[in-house]
């Protein structure tokens, strides 16, 4: 039996499968990008594919902490709009 690894949401602290959570990644030049992949490299920090924690997680500021950088507007509103395509893309709002 294979193991899968198990990863936490920075926002929630749930444990789930790697691949159940987005990733979001700060690389050596201290640029944020949206891992969808899982496998670029730099320092990660995971996020459930929910609206609520992603809201939570910009009010909270609790990527950045992990991340230990700002993280723009920009990559927020790229991350929902992953969540939005991975949840079927028929959110409103």
């Amino acid at each position: 039996m294979k193991n899968i690894p198990q990863r936490t949401c920075s926002v929630c602290r749930t444990q789930k499968n790697k691949s159940e959570l987005l990733r979001v990644v700060k690389n050596k030049d201290n640029i944020i990008n949206v891992d969808e992949t899982g496998k670029q490299s730099g320092r990660g920090a995971y996020i459930c594919y929910d609206n609520k924690c992603l809201e939570k997680a910009q009010k909270s500021k609790r990527l950045e902490k992990a991340l230990e950088i700002k993280i723009e507007n920009e990559i927020y509103e790229q991350m929902k709009n992953v969540i939005e395509k991975k949840n079927g893309g028929d959110v409103i709002g």
